[in-house]
């Protein structure tokens, strides 16, 4: 059984983080055109994938927790989920599942999947040029096709038998090196002479919870130096909340949020702390 909307090829995805809900929404953007909107979606994503047309299969925030003492109390519901996603996947036959980032969920994931007649691609390839690379290996014995966000990534996975596209970073295509530095001063009020930094604490409400204690010892200590300093921190709607409550007492704070402010904040920074 398959869900009743246009014509085309069913994607599953599957996206455990705002990073990855932000790259599985320009993906549905990208496959709708490419279609002329003939394509179906099915899986688990955030906010920017559901305003792209996806019902997800259950909140994206449930699994996109980070740090022993977050994850051990939601084991029982991190594998329920795991569980879940399987069993919607092999219930809807789709003609490829596509997993995004999170790869402790999603490669649990495609193993289970394995074998079952639809291709598995995983989106951001691990950085395995970094660190353990003979992690290349071992995903290669259950994907099918990696994507790859650095133009250097690929061969190390190909050489293990598994085919991997470069297909681009977002950030180098989503215009955040063109933010505008003076509107952001004028809507603001920052005075053209004030210093500027910017604190990017993560996505995460465990990031955003455990950084932003230490990154306030840190603003106060530039404050102290740097007269009349505006901190600014970019932040998502789903932790602004918690984002706004623990630097309340921060020396010239400002909470923004919005792709557009996020890259204009980035234009008016002189210098950035970030997770």
């Amino acid at each position: 059984m398959r869900p009743p909307a246009t014509e085309g090829p069913l994607i599953f995805l599957v996206a455990g983080e705002p990073s990855g809900d932000a790259l599985g929404a320009r993906l549905m953007a990208a496959l709708k055109t490419r279609t002329g909107n003939r394509v179906r979606f099915v899986g688990v994503g955030g906010e920017k994938m559901s305003a792209e047309g996806l019902v997800s299969l259950f909140p994206m925030r449930e699994i996109a927790v980070m740090g022993l003492f977050e994850v051990l109390p939601r084991i029982p519901n991190i594998l329920a989920r795991i569980d879940e996603t399987v069993e919607r996947a092999e219930h809807y036959n789709p003609d490829a599942v596509v997993t995004i980032d999170s790869p402790d969920f999603n490669f649990r994931v495609a193993r289970r999947l394995k074998g079952l007649g639809f291709p598995r691609i995983h989106y951001v390839a691990p950085t395995v040029w970094a660190w353990r690379p003979g992690r290349a290996r071992k995903i290669a014995r259950f994907l099918d096709r990696l994507i790859a966000l650095l133009p250097f990534e690929p061969p190390y996975f190909e050489r293990e038998g598994l085919a991997c596209a470069f297909v681009g970073h977002p950030v180098l295509e989503s215009g955040a090196g063109a933010g505008d530095g003076p509107g952001f001063r004028a809507r603001h009020n920052i005075p053209p002479d004030a210093r500027v930094l910017c604190v990017l604490p993560g996505s995460r409400r465990s990031e955003v919870r455990a950084l932003l204690a230490p990154l306030g010892v840190a603003v106060r200590r530039v404050a102290r130096d740097v007269a009349g300093l505006r901190v600014i921190v970019p932040t998502l709607s789903a932790v602004a909340d918690d984002v706004r409550t623990a630097t309340a007492a921060w020396p010239g704070i400002l909470v923004v949020e919005g792709e557009k402010e996020k890259y204009d904040a980035f234009a008016v920074a002189d210098a950035a702390l970030a997770a």
